[in-house]
């Protein structure tokens, strides 16, 4: 050992030295056992022997630990905190000498490791510095681990996007379990209690991110009100998100620790996958609480200023810059006394003619303009290419409703063109006038989506009375006929 201890003291980074013999049987399970510590639990990650302190990987890592842990956001863990954490990454909580035992150690050795009683990050940060100069590094890598790291000090990737199959027509969104944890971040980050985060304080929930995940589109996707966002509105864009792109989500909720916080497997937990959309239009209805509509037009009939008045954007908001314009929007509507959100989405007619476009929806709302009935053309192209023989319910919306119509070229007008196709008549749409106008457009848009059986019901209605008649009649010439070949019968006898 005297020849071994020099060589320690020259390479720091030689964790253990044990002298063993396996002709005597010496130390061999102290051996084996230092051998496996070192390696699922090495220190070099960790520590810095030279520096005497945690290395910045570890230190980034533990420091997003201790946000997550701390819910009142007081830049401290209580007692009631620092046991809840306890239980998560060990399993059982610390007695209350233990927890006392732990701050007087803290006390001792760091200026401002303990404030009012409450573990700092300071004091948080020496107490895993202290458990790996004593050997125990173990402890840390048991907390590392339980919020997703792996060996390299990163999120591994499968805890940021654990399995999640979505079959072929089916969607995602969140379920009760997803809205109420998401909710539960939005408000332990509203520290004025006002319903809305600032953008101080939606940085502050994003401290857990490596980036922010949300960008200078979300004023223009979702509701906001004077620069802050709304509960509503940071519950749209969670919607959208889950929507969209799902492994982005789940990688947003591995963010904020839905695992370890929720005490679950992974993060799928909080996400439900629909049924396929080809069964909801077998049963006539759909069991989805999210709908997309795309929203189709030639360029200039109004498709973004349609997009911005389904956020309550009036003209002269000043939020929607040309080279920035947003392709979503998302808020809620209520369609039979139930809430649905409702994502719109801006479609160039011309993409949807080009080869291999996406043109899958809930429902599809053709736009043209209505001062230049010229731009219906390229509506009417659309319909007959993707939906016309599909069961995709579609409306015809007639924009700029405020200026004067324009004349109509050759070829059918757009009222008769919707009759020739059992299509619903076309809607007017103005973001110039009353807000009812635009929201019945809306509402009409998700009750289609929602029920598509009911998309026609508009002819329906006659449909059913021809059908009703011609049975009347034909009932009176089957009676007629019949009790003539009974005479001829008789007669016969």
């Amino acid at each position: 050992m005297e020849a071994v201890l020099p060589i320690m003291s020259q390479f720091p980074e030689i964790e253990t030295c044990v002298e063993c013999s396996a002709k005597n049987l010496r130390n061999i399970s102290e051996l084996f056992y230092y051998a496996q510590k070192a390696v699922l639990h090495p220190t070099a990650p960790l520590y810095d022997p030279e520096a005497k302190q945690l290395r910045p990987a570890c230190a980034q890592a533990l420091t997003r630990i201790f946000r997550l842990s701390d819910r009142d956001l007081d830049q401290a863990l209580s007692d009631e905190e620092l046991n809840t954490f306890q239980k998560s990454c060990f399993g059982h909580p610390l007695a209350p000498q233990a927890l006392e035992d732990v701050k007087m150690v803290v006390r001792k050795n760091v200026a401002g490791g303990v404030r009012d009683n409450r573990l700092t990050l300071d004091g948080f940060l020496f107490l895993n510095m202290l458990f790996i100069q004593r050997g125990r590094h173990e402890t840390t890598w048991t907390i590392l681990r339980r919020f997703g790291y792996g060996d390299t000090l990163e999120l591994t990737p499968d805890y940021l996007v654990p399995p999640l199959h979505v079959p072929p027509g089916c969607s995602t969104e969140l379920n009760h379990f997803g809205y109420q944890f998401v909710q539960r971040v939005f408000e332990k980050h509203d520290r004025d209690r006002d319903g809305s985060l600032s953008p101080a304080e939606l940085e502050s929930l994003f401290s857990v991110f490596p980036a922010a995940p949300w960008g200078p589109r979300l004023p223009r996707e979702v509701c906001t009100e004077a620069g802050r966002l709304s509960l509503h509105g940071y519950l749209c864009q969670w919607t959208l998100v889950t929507y969209l792109d799902v492994r982005r989500c789940l990688e947003h909720l591995g963010y904020l620790g839905y695992p370890t916080l929720c005490e679950q497997d992974s993060q799928a937990h909080a996400i439900t996958v629909t049924r396929e959309k080809r069964l909801d239009q077998e049963k006539g209805q759909t069991q989805r609480n999210v709908l997309l509509c795309k929203v189709v037009g030639a360029r200039g009939v109004g498709k973004s200023a349609f997009l911005q008045a389904f956020l309550g954007c009036g003209l002269g908001d000043g939020r929607e810059l040309a080279e920035e314009r947003p392709i979503y929007a998302i808020n809620t509507v209520q369609v039979n006394g139930q809430e649905k959100y409702l994502i719109l989405c801006e479609v160039s007619a011309d993409s949807l003619l080009a080869p291999a476009p996406d043109a899958a929806c809930d429902v599809a709302c053709l736009m043209f303009d209505s001062s230049d009935p010229g731009s219906f053309a390229l509506c009417a192209r659309v319909y007959k290419r993707h939906y016309m023989d599909g069961q995709t319910p579609c409306l015809i919306v007639s924009s700029k409703a405020d200026l004067p119509a324009g004349s109509t070229p050759p070829g059918l007008a757009p009222a008769e063109f919707c009759r020739r196709h059992r299509l619903p008549a076309p809607a007017a749409f103005s973001r110039v006038g009353p807000a009812g106008l635009s929201a019945a457009v809306f509402t009409r848009l998700a009750t289609m989506a929602a029920f598509p059986h009911l998309a026609h019901g508009e002819l329906h209605a006659t449909s059913f009375w021809l059908r009703v008649t011609l049975g009347a009649v034909g009932f009176a010439v089957t009676a007629v006929l019949s009790i003539s070949l009974y005479r001829a019968l008789v007669k016969s006898r």
